[in-house]
């Protein structure tokens, strides 16, 4: 069965940058909101420290696993050198992934883990995006104006 939509912009690759830095700002900014607040949960709430130590983490580490994402989520937001925000997504991976491994090592169920992989996906889509989003605009020209190219071979 067809679309009906004639080409759906963002799957068909004929999305225009201002459409692309569209996708790409709202799922970060989704991301970038449930980072800052596991950092902040991690920092303020006993609860979450007791679930660090259920994990078998030492307290300094969700310390500094904490200060971690806030720099991360600061060199996503901010214009830096892509080469940061490859550093920034890279621990953010690393992060997420070890997450679900000890979340599933002590055998927690789905209302642990379940953070950890929804906010992967959420993850994956500004990752992707961002790096779609760096194509366009190393690729994209914008469109001339009807006519202008007539007026210049007159000349």
């Amino acid at each position: 069965m067809e679309s009906t939509l004639p080409k759906p912009a963002f799957v068909a690759g004929s999305a225009t940058p201002r459409t692309i830095a569209i996708a790409y700002w709202s799922v970060t900014a989704l991301f970038c909101l449930q980072m800052s607040f596991t950092a902040y949960a991690q920092l303020r709430l006993p609860q979450v420290a007791e679930s660090f130590m259920h994990l078998g983490f030492p307290d300094y580490f969700r310390v500094e696993l904490s200060w971690a994402k806030f720099l991360g989520v600061l060199l996503i937001l901010i214009p830096v050198p892509a080469r940061l925000k490859e550093w920034a997504y890279a621990g953010f991976a690393i992060n997420l992934a070890s997450a679900l491994i000890a979340h599933l090592s002590v055998g927690d169920g789905p209302e642990a883990w379940g953070w950890a992989a929804g906010t992967s996906v959420l993850w994956g889509l500004s990752y992707l995006s961002w790096r779609r989003l760096q194509v366009t605009h190393e690729n994209w020209r914008p469109p001339e104006r009807e006519g202008e190219l007539d007026y210049i071979a007159r000349r």
